[in-house]
C-alpha cells in the first residue's frame, strides 16, 4: 500500500494537564494552534501518549511516523542538566513528561526522522545533547513571557530556509533559555538581549531546527512563522 498522496504524519508528544473545561478528568493535550499549524502545513498531526521508555519502546513507537514535532510545555526538572538546586519560579515539573520528552529527542535524532522543536523542545534537544539551562531570566524585565519581539536568524541556517527571513518577529513565552550549548549544536537566532532563540545540529542525519519561541502563535497571519510548519511536513514527505 502506497502512502504516497496521505499526509504526512507528524507525531506530537501530548501534555499532561490537571484539568481541562470540556473534560471531567485530568487530560493529554496539544494546542490546538499546533495541531492547526501542522494541518495547514499539510500534515497528519497526531498526538502520542507520553509513556516510561523502560516499558515501551520509544523508537518502535516513532518509526510509524513521517516527523515529529517536539511542543512546549512546563519546566524541565533542573536535575536533568546537573543543577542541585532549583529556583522558585520553577513550575509544572513532571519526571514522566520529562524522560518521555528527552527520549524522544535522542531517538528522533538517532533514527534521522524531521524534527521541529518548540520552545521547551528547543530545551529538551539542548539539555539531551548535554547542554543546560539558566532556570530563570530574572523579572518581568528580562523575560520573555506574553512578548513579540524581533530575533535575528544566522543566514544559511535551515531556520533561514524555512522562514525565508533573516530577521523574524517571534512570540515567545518563557522565563528560561539556553545556558551551556549541547554538544554539536549551533546557534542560529539570537534576540538582542543575546538569548538564544535557534538551534540546529549540522551533520544530523534528518531534517532538525529548534525555535525558542512560539511559531504556532502567528503562523496563521505570518508567513515566516507558518515556513517552519511547511519545511517540517515537506521534510516528512521527502524522507518516505
Amino acid at each position: 500500500m502506497t502512502r504516497t498522496h496521505t499526509r504526512p504524519l507528524i507525531a506530537i508528544p501530548a501534555r499532561f494537564a490537571a484539568t481541562t473545561s470540556a473534560l471531567r478528568y485530568a487530560a493529554e493535550v496539544n494546542a490546538r494552534a499546533l495541531v492547526e499549524a501542522v494541518w495547514r502545513a499539510g500534515g497528519e498531526p497526531v498526538s502520542i501518549h507520553p509513556a516510561d521508555p523502560a516499558g515501551a519502546d520509544v523508537a518502535e513507537r516513532l518509526a510509524r511516523f513521517d516527523g515529529v514535532l517536539l511542543p512546549g510545555g512546563g519546566d524541565l526538572a533542573p536535575h536533568r542538566y546537573g543543577a542541585t538546586d532549583s529556583h522558585d519560579s520553577v513550575y509544572d515539573v513532571d519526571d514522566l513528561q520529562d524522560v518521555f520528552d528527552l527520549e524522544v529527542a535522542c531517538q528522533t535524532l538517532d533514527l534521522g526522522l524531521p524534527l521541529l522543536a518548540i520552545c521547551r523542545g528547543l530545551q529538551v534537544v539542548n539539555v539531551a545533547l548535554g547542554g543546560s539551562l539558566e532556570q530563570d531570566m530574572g523579572g518581568v524585565d528580562r523575560e520573555h513571557r506574553h512578548i513579540v519581539h524581533p530575533v535575528a536568524i544566522q543566514r544559511g541556517t535551515l531556520l533561514e530556509q524555512a522562514t525565508g527571513a533573516e530577521k523574524a518577529e517571534a512570540s515567545c513565552y518563557h522565563h528560561q533559555r539556553v545556558d551551556r550549548i549541547g554538544v554539536g549544536l549551533k546557534v542560529t537566532a539570537r534576540a538582542a538581549d543575546g538569548t538564544v532563540e535557534g538551534l540546529e545540529l549540522p551533520g544530523t542525519p534528518g531534517w532538525f531546527t529548534a525555535v525558542q519561541w512560539h511559531p504556532e502563535d502567528t503562523a496563521d497571519q505570518d508567513r515566516a512563522q507558518l515556513g517552519l510548519f511547511d519545511a517540517l511536513v515537506q521534510a516528512a514527505h521527502n524522507r518516505r
